[in-house]
């Protein structure tokens, strides 16, 4: 486990043009290198080309491959561009009154490169105040792309601070397609197998060691939510997100989980909780209603960004398969779509409802393997949530069984997981 001592002593840069440009240089040199070394197309994620008036907005959990995402832009669009990550030590202490320096630095790199107007930015969101300089630049024309490790980026709010001009792309972990590239095998029931072990997270699927998953999990913790929310009770933080990884696909509450924990109130515990969603560490499916306000208040089921980091920071479910699929389905489905719910009732219950507006199309039952013991459950609760939304397609995910089952005036399709991931 990565000890940190809660307290970051950083002595604050004097920032000059100077050391601008030759951060920007060598984290240019960074990713150039991490490209050449191990880069794979991020197939799963593909941005629109950039445009004058629009800041192209990409943002995802810490080593997704967000870097190469850029790269790959940088080697599609044949430019060279001005590259900045403000989380580097270089910098610390950047703040507002320094983006004159920064304005200056993009000109002389723009005189110096034939006028290129590319311009991107990662974590940019840690300096208060940068939405007003992304709009200097984009009034200048300048092709801007932000990139960054929080999802208050993607916010409602974001939309008036940049006038609305902005297209948003969320990243995540490799999906199945990807993991069969980079580790060069078929798709197939084993190959998925390995999917749900290992997860999706570049580096570690590269070099296969545990104490990368359990560093990112505490880096994670302490950067992206300890830090920059200034939290001081750093042991409730990790006793909470512990918990949390051992139990994915549960229902969870704010007053259970502050009781179970004897953690701190519950109105804390909630506000920890949008903290990790924030970051994408974790997700909190609600149960579907169509009042928002029931949607807030029953329990959510959780769920953690990656297979593969449950496995390594938790001990508790390394057997459990079952979740693990259901896990790794939900996240699929949330790379379609931000509307997922689950529905239950007293005497079903279905997995997850799912549509690309307010209102669900599609319902998806995850059962590792139908058996005889639990194919009347399943298949019912699926059916029986179709017939309470009429329009809405079902299916059952399986690991590698496929069917098709007669049930209640309706045909259910059965899956195997290769299928339905693509």
């Amino acid at each position: 486990m990565l000890a940190f001592s809660g307290t970051i002593n950083y002595n604050k840069v004097m920032i000059d043009i100077e050391l601008i440009l030759n951060t920007s240089a060598r984290q240019v040199k960074e990713i150039e290198e991490d490209e050449k070394n191990f880069s794979v197309p991020r197939v799963s994620s593909d941005i629109d080309s950039a445009l004058p008036e629009f800041a192209r907005i990409i943002t995802g959990i810490r080593r997704s491959g967000k870097s190469t995402l850029v790269n790959q832009d940088f080697l599609k669009s044949g430019k060279n561009a001005f590259y900045l990550n403000f989380d580097d030590p270089a910098l610390y202490g950047f703040s507002a009154e320094d983006f004159p320096l920064l304005e200056e630095a993009i000109e002389r790199f723009q005189k110096e490169n034939d006028g290129l107007k590319s311009v991107y930015f990662d974590e940019i969101q840690v300096v208060e105040g940068w939405e007003v300089f992304v709009n200097a630049q984009l009034r200048k024309n300048n092709l801007v792309t932000v990139t960054g490790s929080n999802a208050s980026l993607l916010s409602s709010e974001l939309g008036s601070r940049l006038t609305g001009r902005h297209l948003d792309y969320e990243l995540f972990p490799f999906n199945f397609e990807e993991f069969c590239l980079l580790k060069k095998c078929e798709k197939n029931a084993d190959s998925f197998s390995d999917f749900l072990t290992y997860g999706g997270f570049p580096e570690y699927l590269i070099y296969n060691r545990a104490e990368i998953l359990k560093r990112l999990f505490e880096d994670i913790l302490m950067r992206d939510v300890v830090v920059r929310y200034g939290i001081k009770d750093v042991r409730s933080i990790k006793l909470l997100a512990s918990y949390l990884a051992s139990n994915c696909g549960n229902l969870v509450t704010g007053s259970k989980l502050s009781a179970q924990l004897g953690l701190k109130t519950t109105a804390t515990i909630l506000e920890y909780l949008s903290f990790f969603e924030q970051c994408y560490l974790f997700f909190f499916v609600p149960k579907f209603n169509y009042s928002a306000k029931a949607q807030t208040m029953n329990p959510k089921k959780v769920y953690c960004i990656d297979t593969g980091m449950i496995q390594n920071v938790t001990l508790s479910v390394n057997s459990d398969m079952g979740r693990m699929f259901e896990n790794a389905v939900f996240i699929e489905l949330r790379r379609r779509t931000k509307n997922v719910w689950y529905y239950s009732e007293a005497a079903f219950e279905c997995d997850f409802l799912y549509g690309k507006e307010s209102v669900p199309e599609n319902a998806v039952q995850v059962c590792y393997e139908l058996s005889r013991e639990n194919k009347e459950r399943e298949v019912r609760g699926l059916v029986e949530t179709c017939k309470k939304f009429p329009g809405v397609k079902g299916v059952i995910v399986t690991f590698n069984q496929k069917d098709k089952i007669s049930y209640g005036g309706m045909i259910v399709d059965v899956v195997p997981a290769v299928e339905f991931f693509g």
